[in-house]
């Protein structure tokens, strides 16, 4: 279930296409924030995944601001060239697309608690009673 959730804005993305081709709505701005934020999904997944592994925390955090300073460029060409390239309608169309779709995003990871700096149950360690440090900045004995 949580997998579902992490990805409704993929299935979002998806489950509107058709509806945009019966209502006649503009199918080229629909596919360039389309193909931008499934873009943008999956390389921010790429990311974050190989930031997980990287120990060093510069580097780490590096890997975590470039993959989202990359993903905001992405969408605003993605939205820039839906307008330049087709029309206004089709600029419209990309930015609302993108703007509901990171709507969702966004709420998923509060609800699913996923997200660029949680970790996963079992990675590097047991944390503390629950997950924070006891007095003293050290772990509470388990």
């Amino acid at each position: 279930m949580t997998a579902v959730l992490r990805y409704l804005d993929v299935c979002l993305v998806l489950a509107t296409a058709p509806f945009v081709l019966v209502a006649g709505m503009p199918t080229f701005g629909y596919l360039v924030g389309a193909c931008a934020w499934l873009l943008t999904r999956l390389g921010t997944t790429f990311v974050y995944e190989r930031a997980r592994r990287v120990g060093d925390p510069k580097m780490r955090a590096g890997l975590q601001v470039g993959g989202m300073m990359g993903r905001i460029w992405l969408v605003a060409f993605a939205v820039v060239l839906a307008r330049f390239a087709g029309g206004k309608s089709d600029g419209i169309m990309a930015a609302a697309l993108v703007l509901a779709a990171f709507t969702v995003y966004f709420v998923m990871s509060f609800v699913t608690r996923e997200g660029p700096l949680q970790r996963r149950p079992g990675a590097h360690g047991r944390p503390g009673a629950h997950g924070r440090p006891g007095a003293h900045g050290r772990p509470s004995p388990s």
